[in-house]
């Protein structure tokens, strides 16, 4: 499957950390990021992923684009909550366009956890079946 990782510079540590925390888990599976949280993931767990511009210069736009594709099986989009942003209008377009194509969506860690034991799991094999 194919995991897009996206944090906020608030989130991305924690990002990070996530990543090595489940290397084991997402080492199976095709990682893509924006251009910071992709460096930072790929250095720090050694893990490929595929990266694109950073969020601020359309990297969330890049990684939309793939999912309205239905190139994308799961986001994970760990936000600031508190610290308003200039490109918050382009995240909400992110967070729809995973509604309107039923991507699972992780946009805190609590979430994030459950979505990945699922996926070890095989409770999101599902995705495969729609999209082979």
């Amino acid at each position: 499957m194919t995991i897009a990782l996206v944090a906020h510079d608030a989130k991305k540590e924690l990002m990070v950390q996530f990543c090595i925390a489940y290397r084991s888990i997402l080492s199976n599976h095709h990682l893509i990021a924006t251009g910071t949280t992709g460096r930072l993931v790929a250095e720090a767990t050694g893990l490929p992923v595929e990266r694109f511009l950073p969020g601020e210069h359309g990297g969330d736009q890049q990684i939309a684009a793939r999912i309205a594709c239905d190139e994308v099986d799961m986001l994970l989009f760990f936000r600031d909550p508190i610290t308003a942003k200039p490109g918050e209008p382009n995240e909400m377009n992110l967070l729809r366009i995973c509604d309107v194509h039923n991507i699972p969506l992780a946009t805190n860690i609590a979430t994030a956890e459950v979505l990945i034991h699922g996926l070890e799991h095989g409770d999101l094999d599902w995705r495969t079946i729609l999209n082979p």
